[in-house]
């Protein structure tokens, strides 16, 4: 009888740590040169259908220590993205713009493509398949 409870306790007990494991892809970003401390760093993992839109499927919010962040995305799915991050200086959540239309806060795209004009998914995306990303974007 308690080889039978001992084999029910295993049983459940493996069950129990297949259901804690994560599905997908963590992608992990740093950036070294944010120019000062002020603010956070705002990301966004945005797919097609959101980028230049808004929110991403996934956002992320760093604290700047010493001109560097650190930040990450987890249980990504398989599919095509692009890493959106901006330089919130005075943290009120969006790009602020000059008069002239250019950006008054730094900002960094997936690739470091930065091109004349507003950034294109299709410069920026990254392919996420079966393995771990790590990224260092520039501003």
């Amino acid at each position: 009888m308690k080889t039978i409870a001992l084999i029910i306790a295993f049983t459940l007990l493996s069950l129990l740590g297949y259901s804690q494991e994560t599905e997908g892809i963590t992608i992990t970003v740093t950036i070294d040169n944010v120019k000062n401390n002020n603010g956070h760093v705002l990301l966004g993992l945005h797919s097609a259908e959101t980028f230049m839109k808004g929110k991403g499927i996934q956002n992320a919010k760093s604290e700047i220590i010493e001109g560097k962040i650190k930040a990450t995305f987890t249980n990504v799915p398989k599919g095509t993205y692009a890493i959106m991050t901006m330089h919130d200086e005075n943290d009120n959540e969006q790009m602020d713009f000059e008069t002239n239309g250019m950006p008054k806060e730094s900002y960094g795209m997936s690739n470091n493509t930065m091109s004349f004009g507003p950034p294109e998914f299709s410069e920026s995306k990254i392919e996420v398949d079966n393995k771990n990303l790590e990224f260092n974007i520039r501003f």
